[in-house]
């Protein structure tokens, strides 16, 4: 098991859970944060920290392994963040939004240069 970050984070990106990962698996893209499956000690700090509940283990909430692999692949290309930053400044606005990936809001492709 590891822990992976979902939808929910996506346009909200609070950057709690940065600060308490004691092997600092998280990665940042524009508006979204993804952990390291191969880093993550699957300690769960993070996951009650996350306030919009984006953090879930990778045996929950992803029968098909679709969070597994966008957590997988968007670690090996966008840079690591030990630091808490402030969230964007419509964060609040998608608190409650689900499916976002779905939806559109999330674009980023994982590749050089993202």
């Amino acid at each position: 098991m590891t822990y992976i970050v979902t939808d929910a984070c996506i346009k909200c990106k609070f950057m709690d859970c940065v600060e308490v990962c004691p092997v600092d698996c998280f990665y940042e893209g524009e508006n979204f944060l993804v952990i390291s499956p191969d880093e993550c000690i699957d300690c769960g700090v993070c996951e009650p920290e996350c306030p919009v509940d984006a953090i879930k283990p990778d045996t929950e909430d992803d029968p098909d392994g679709k969070w597994l692999t966008i957590n997988t692949d968007y670690a090996k290309v966008w840079p690591n963040i030990t630091v808490k930053g402030a969230p964007p400044a419509d964060a609040e606005d998608w608190e409650r939004v689900t499916g976002k990936l779905e939806a559109g809001h999330f674009s980023e492709k994982p590749g050089k240069g993202s």
